[in-house]
């Protein structure tokens, strides 16, 4: 969701720290645009060729952050650094999460602490089992099958109990 054309797209919020207000205003705000474009004509894609075969598309699992919210001004933003690194996180979901909906696909947000008790919650089974399941999946699927990986087959299972 990063526009290779665009400097500072992949983290634009650290691109925009040191810059005068205006210009860090649109740093941000461009490189917001063209992830959620992107997002949008990628999510499209695999809607698209899923449907293609004959596949239902019941919705989208989306990891979110633990933490608190994030303030709205860009300034009150890059004047933490933490609050940079959690403003990028917030806008890769929200760009899913638009795209998602403007695909009309149900949003299913899941915080990732949460991810595994909630899928244990939902599905019926136990949390030690969907550890095992989910190890066994990597392992068939092969690399890369990282913690990302990991927690977002949980919050897909979550989307998909909820859906039934």
């Amino acid at each position: 969701m990063a526009d290779a054309s665009i400097e500072g797209s992949k983290q634009p919020y650290h691109e925009a720290e040191d810059k005068k207000p205006k210009e860090a205003e649109r740093i941000v705000a461009r490189c917001i645009d063209s992830s959620r474009a992107l997002a949008r004509e990628a999510l499209s894609a695999v809607v698209r060729e899923l449907r293609g075969r004959d596949h239902e598309v019941a919705g989208c699992g989306l990891l979110l952050a633990s933490g608190r919210a994030l303030p709205e001004d860009v300034h009150a933003i890059l004047a933490s650094h933490a609050l940079i690194h959690a403003a990028e996180g917030e806008m890769h979901r929200d760009a899913l999460r638009r795209a998602s909906e403007q695909l009309s696909l149900r949003v299913t947000g899941v915080r990732e602490r949460d991810v595994l008790a909630r899928t244990a919650e939902v599905t019926g089974r136990p949390a030690a089992e969907l550890q095992r399941r989910v190890a066994e999946m990597g392992r068939s699927l092969g690399p890369p099958w990282r913690q990302d990986e990991k927690l977002a087959t949980l919050a897909a299972w979550v989307a998909l109990a909820v859906k039934a």
